[in-house]
């Protein structure tokens, strides 16, 4: 009788294993086989980290393999399981792998295609077609669209982390880690033993001392001793962490009434101020987007304010950026002075600290919680709802959006909610992070978050006239490496256009994304669909480029791009292609790491040996 040898592997993470009874059902072209029990006498099967072979025998030829049936049944108590993968070796030899990396929880049971990718077209076999469609339909009763706050992109539809599918949640390492990590961010705010810091006035700048955490490496030590300067002040428009405010100014705005009289001992040039503007000389970062936002009431004990600033900045003659003029409001008058360099020291220290202070909550409310974390969320939520695990774009996909569905929810749980960290640390707590992302999505559209467009929109695409750009530079080598990786694969699906108009379930991925994640504002400039691969690479890049590049830059992570430990591609196309990406991120470490060489201040948030697969790793 026909043997088959079926190869099991077990998740390494905590509590993968199971001690549950597992059945195994094969059902190809010829027929489908009777349940098997796979267990091995006096061996305990299934074990975290384990890999387990077993033989089955059954009565007939099966034919071509085309699903695998995994069935869990309870031995003692409800026990999970992560299932990682299954390879069938056939009685004539041949290898087939089964892809699964999903947890299977109480008495479920989980049917899997073998590991080549496939569009619904190639599909032609009933039996794999309904499949397909099954898939999607248990998904999308799983995945399903809420609005947490009105305005704000849709997110999924669960009030805290155990509602989520189990296969999104965090395994327990990494719930673990966000625990630890919110702990920990608590206690460096040292928000119970300062608390009376933060309800009185500080009387010196050593005050800061006693609040803050132990600095260890060389650029915040380097920070910490200079941030005070002019130079590092503009420095951080450009590299800090949140360089995608700063834009070349091409005319003084009527609000912002400076006169080159006011700042002819910043221009270096003889020129007037307007000559300066005209030359390229001159930036700015307006933070209109504060105006009106209601400042933090949470704490009746605190006092706390706003400002919505506009900074003016100067390319001196060594190429640098510095501040030359501040405005702490959006309206002139006596009420609201323009701070000059020339002004005394600390009343131009105190303009800068209102405008470093504004930065702050743009950064974390917009910058990162909106064009990464939730944009990354909406991708995620349309991915699951409408690529089944067979579609070549959830393969490439899926660990670019991994855990990011939880952690947001986690967020939303613990942090941007009523009486959460932000009520309790942010000016803006208590409601005015959530005016401000409703003010943001206004401006989030798709041509700001493909990262070439975005630089070019604010006038800082130039190499030459603004040299010491890093983020710019290192993202476009970033972009490109990631959209030559998404043009390959695209390539080797979808052999020209028509195939990629034609594939429903990459129409119907857009659509979500469009209609739901973007409230189906026409102004955002998300596709409805897409008609081209070339169009196709690009959508992907923003995809994979938000999650990962972008989130990196604004936050800084630990797991490396182009790394895919889950084996969703078997092909050796795909396999090629993605050997092909991280030599490609290989080169590009090397460009930053010899361009940081004996800097004072390296920039390396966008070194790809540094930036994380998705938000949320």
């Amino acid at each position: 009788m026909p043997s088959y040898t079926v190869t099991v592997a077990t998740g390494s993470q905590w509590f993968a294993g199971t001690d549950d009874y597992i059945y195994l059902s094969l059902i190809g072209s010829a027929g489908c086989s009777e349940k098997h029990l796979l267990d091995k006498a006096f061996y305990n099967d299934f074990e975290r980290g384990a890999v387990d072979s077993y033989d089955v025998t059954v009565d007939e030829e099966l034919g071509e393999i085309y699903l695998v049936k995994i069935e869990k049944r309870k031995y003692w108590l409800h026990d999970d399981w992560y299932l990682k993968y299954i390879t069938l070796k056939t009685p004539h030899g041949d290898y087939i792998e089964f892809p699964c990396y999903r947890w299977i929880t109480g008495e479920g049971e989980i049917v899997l295609r073998d590991g080549r990718a496939k569009l619904a077209r190639d599909d032609q076999i009933h039996i794999l077609k309904q499949h397909r469609r099954k898939e999607l339909e248990a998904r999308q009763k799983q995945y399903r669209w809420m609005e947490w706050n009105p305005g704000f992109p849709l997110s999924i539809d669960a009030k805290c982390h155990k509602d989520l599918p189990r296969d999104i949640q965090f395994d327990s390492e990494k719930g673990v880690d966000f625990v630890l990590n919110y702990s920990k961010a608590m206690e460096n705010l040292f928000i119970n033993r300062f608390m009376h810091m933060f309800q009185s006035s500080w009387h010196d700048f050593a005050d800061f001392e006693k609040i803050f955490v132990k600095i260890s490496n060389t650029i915040s030590e380097r920070v910490k001793n200079h941030w005070q300067e002019d130079l590092m002040f503009g420095y951080q428009f450009l590299n800090g962490c949140n360089p995608v405010l700063i834009k070349r100014c091409t005319a003084l705005p009527p609000k912002l009434p400076v006169t080159t009289e006011m700042v002819e001992c910043s221009l270096e040039r003889q020129l007037s101020l307007e000559q300066e503007v005209q030359e390229g000389n001159i930036f700015i970062v307006d933070y209109e987007l504060l105006d009106g936002i209601d400042a933090n009431k949470t704490d009746p004990c605190t006092h706390q304010f706003l400002a919505a600033p506009i900074c003016l900045l100067y390319k001196n003659l060594a190429n640098k950026i510095v501040p030359i003029a501040i405005q702490l409001n959006q309206t002139p008058g006596e009420s609201n002075p323009i701070f000059l360099p020339t002004d005394s020291k600390y009343d131009w220290l105190l303009a800068k600290i209102w405008v470093r202070s504004s930065d702050f909550h743009v950064h974390q409310t917009i910058t990162h919680l909106l064009r990464t974390h939730l944009v990354s969320e909406v991708f995620g939520i349309a991915m699951y709802r409408q690529l089944p695990a067979v579609h070549p774009l959830f393969k490439l996909l899926v660990a670019h959006v991994r855990f990011t569905i939880a952690i947001n929810t986690k967020a939303r749980e613990q942090l941007i909610c009523e009486y959460g960290l932000f009520d309790k640390a942010n000016a803006t707590g208590g409601g005015g992070h959530v005016q401000m992302v409703q003010r943001a999505v206004q401006d989030l559209t798709y041509s700001s978050l493909c990262f070439p467009e975005a630089i070019k929109a604010r006038g800082m695409d130039s190499t030459e006239d603004i040299p010491f750009y890093f983020y710019r530079d290192d993202g476009l080598l970033v972009w490109e490496a990631i959209q030559s990786f998404t043009m390959e694969v695209v390539s080797i699906y979808y052999e020209n256009d028509q195939v990629v108009e034609e594939d429903q379930e990459l129409q119907d991925f857009v659509k979500d994304v469009y209609v739901y994640g973007m409230r189906g504002k026409k102004a955002s400039g998300f596709p409805k669909s897409i008609k081209s691969r070339e169009k196709l690479s690009e959508y992907l890049t923003v995809v994979i480029f938000t999650a990962s590049a972008q989130h990196a830059a604004v936050n800084f992570g630990q797991l490396f791009l182009g790394m895919y430990p889950e084996e969703h591609f078997i092909e050796k196309p795909v396999k090629e292609a993605m050997i092909r990406f991280r030599k490609n991120l290989e080169a590009i470490v090397s460009v930053i790491a010899e361009r940081n060489k004996n800097k004072k201040l390296p920039y390396y948030y966008l070194s790809p040996d540094r930036i994380p697969n998705s938000v949320a790793i």
